[in-house]
């Protein structure tokens, strides 16, 4: 007699509003990250953007205890991608392929590149100087960034998380808004769904090339962007692939 599991799926950040109640989601709550006293509504992470991606971070932007990291220099010794307007354009893959090597995403052996890491230079002339806008909310660079994205779905556990890649790269895929205060406002539902993919693609892929413990590459992924992960989603992924 076949089973099912039911998934259960809550919010994993402050929300400024409270949610509508809501019955079992398809997501279910393999994703966690404690809530703070104070209930707040969009997933909020405070990014200030260079061209070199570094970045300062506060999840929770109280005036009180808020507390902005200071920008983290890149890691020494990383692959690094230089992107102008030209490659944009084009959707031109050219500038990854060459300062990495992936030209076969198929053939790509994440070890040499978990322990180097990546990065990106984006050198962007924007077309009017007084846009205020930021890299992220360009629609050009966006999608460049959505096809490199299509090409290595796997990337993300891949980059220099401790200068900021990671976020830089989740705002460029992610639905959001810009703050003045908080900095990039993610959308919720939007974020947690980016995390799941991202971890069921990055835990397939690390255990494929027998990486040793996926899971905690993969929960250490989501974590950077303020998530944690069950460690049952794992058993349930073994258990399917075992059918």
């Amino acid at each position: 007699m076949a089973t099912s599991t039911t998934i259960r799926f809550r919010p994993l950040l402050p929300l400024s509003s409270p949610l509508p109640k809501q019955t079992t989601s398809p997501l279910t709550s393999f994703l966690s990250l404690p809530i703070s006293h104070h209930q707040r509504g969009n997933v909020a992470v405070s990014v200030a953007f260079n061209p070199q991606g570094n970045f300062d971070v506060s999840l929770f932007d109280e005036d009180d205890e808020s507390k902005v990291s200071p920008p983290m220099p890149p890691t020494e010794g990383r692959f690094e991608v230089v992107i102008d307007n030209d490659a944009i354009s084009r959707l031109d893959l050219t500038p990854f392929q060459a300062a990495t090597g992936m030209k076969n995403p198929l053939s790509v052996r994440p070890q040499e590149f978990l322990e180097r890491s990546i990065g990106f230079t984006i050198n962007y002339t924007r077309p009017d100087p007084r846009d205020p806008r930021e890299l992220s909310e360009y629609p050009d660079i966006r999608l460049w960034f959505v096809r490199l994205d299509a090409a290595y779905p796997w990337l993300p556990v891949l980059l220099d998380w401790r200068a900021g890649e990671l976020a830089r790269y989740a705002a460029m895929l992610v639905p959001h808004q810009m703050n003045m205060k908080m900095g990039v406002v993610f959308n919720p539902e939007a974020l947690e769904l980016f995390v799941m993919n991202k971890v069921f693609i990055v835990y397939s892929w690390l255990k494929h090339h027998n990486i040793p413990k996926p899971e905690l590459k993969a929960n250490n992924m989501a974590r950077m962007l303020g998530f944690g992960i069950g460690s049952e989603l794992y058993d349930l992924v073994e258990i399917i692939h075992l059918i």
